[in-house]
């Protein structure tokens, strides 16, 4: 795509999402910074996340190689790995954790452990870990650990809150993990998908270090505010006019919702592109349906815009995933809340994603290899644009 087609706006939006997504995917994102940082070689790689395996991909060929790794994350996100005997995969579930899930902790816990005293360590750090790897204290079950997990998941927490949660009732969580490490020194390379890119939010900061004698350092190689850029520049390419690009999407997904419309309607909003970046939260019902926060928030906002022919929307979270679905959010414009029947039931029962595949709005992209939160962009014509 060469120039801003007014025609498909819905593939321009798409193209402005994955020019976004480009740009912080792990494997790039961590040759990058490798090359620019690192002149030694690591004696161990540990990487964990959703974007983990993408990460490791990353390193140079020599070091992965020769270099023992332990490698966490989701279900699905590290298909077509080679079977080597230095490296272990490990999968567990997300987002809600799983028996996997306290394995892989308990293996982790023991890989940066059994390290020798003089060994450099190499980190690579993703969002998803939080339910990706856990160690639990004695005493606490995965049954009490899962329904924890549900509640914060559903009562509209913030990230924030539930890593705190998290942190409290975990060994390796908080610096925990690194604590324990038996080595000399702990490089971390995260990919960051909280607000404000603090490595001790980041994975309930399973790669954070409190301090001692350890030398650690940690580098931030993706996040959303990359991200953000990346589609803005895009845009610019396709001579489409950017107004807006901004991390504001936190709050309830109604209340977001109305901040996104208050702000292409607000005064005389010009035509063009409007970026947001960030993470919202949903208040889930008992037996919630299929999809998450993005197809929530694209429903909600396909409703308020339901017979104007002004917007186009694309909501969508960049790790490729949203809750319990297959998609990774949805494209919706004015046409979106009435192309089925029901849609009006699926805002009650928390069922976007299965609304979304019904219409053919639902965005689906698999795995993307990162994770820096969710994206928002917004295309505003004229009302009489056609």
């Amino acid at each position: 795509m060469n120039s801003f087609d007014s025609s498909n706006t819905s593939d321009a939006l798409r193209h402005l999402f994955e020019a976004g997504v480009d740009a912080v995917k792990g494997e790039p994102a961590v040759a990058r910074a490798f090359a620019q940082r690192f002149t030694q070689a690591p004696d161990r790689i540990l990487a964990v996340g959703k974007a983990a395996y993408a990460m490791y991909m990353g390193l140079p060929e020599n070091v992965r190689a020769a270099t023992p790794a332990l490698i966490i994350t989701k279900d699905g996100h590290a298909d077509g790995a080679p079977d080597l005997r230095h490296v272990e995969i490990r999968e567990a579930s997300h987002p809600m954790p799983c028996a996997r899930s306290i394995a892989a902790g308990e293996a982790a816990l023991a890989f940066v452990q059994d390290c020798a005293p003089d060994s450099r360590l190499l980190m690579l750090v993703s969002g998803g870990a939080s339910a990706l790897v856990e160690a639990l204290p004695s005493g606490m079950s995965l049954e009490s650990l899962m329904e924890r997990t549900k509640i914060a998941l559903s009562n509209g927490s913030t990230i924030g809150q539930i890593n705190a949660e998290r942190i409290a009732h975990s060994r390796i969580k908080g610096g925990k993990l690194l604590a324990a490490f038996a080595g000399r020194r702990a490089d971390v390379l995260a990919i960051s998908d909280v607000q404000g890119d603090g490595i001790d939010v980041i994975g309930s900061g399973i790669g954070a270090y409190g301090g001692g004698t350890l030398r650690y350092s940690c580098h931030i190689v993706g996040s959303n505010a990359v991200a953000r850029d990346a589609a803005a520049a895009q845009a610019t390419t396709l001579g489409m006019h950017v107004h807006h690009n901004a991390e504001t999407l936190y709050g309830d997904i109604n209340e977001v919702a109305g901040d996104i419309l208050a702000t292409v309607d607000g005064g005389a909003a010009p035509e063009g592109v409007y970026i947001f970046g960030g993470e919202p939260t949903v208040q889930l019902p008992d037996n919630p349906g299929e999809g998450g926060r993005n197809q929530g928030l694209a429903l909600e906002l396909a409703r308020r815009i339901s017979g104007r022919s002004d917007l186009s929307i694309l909501v969508a979270g960049t790790d490729g995933s949203d809750g319990v679905s297959a998609g990774a959010g949805a494209i919706v414009d004015g046409h979106s809340f009435r192309a089925a029947d029901g849609a009006d039931e699926a805002i009650r029962l928390a069922n976007s994603g299965a609304f979304f595949r019904t219409t053919g709005d639902q965005l689906v992209t698999g795995p993307t290899g990162t994770n820096v939160m969710d994206l928002v962009i917004v295309h505003r014509k004229t009302a009489d644009a056609g």
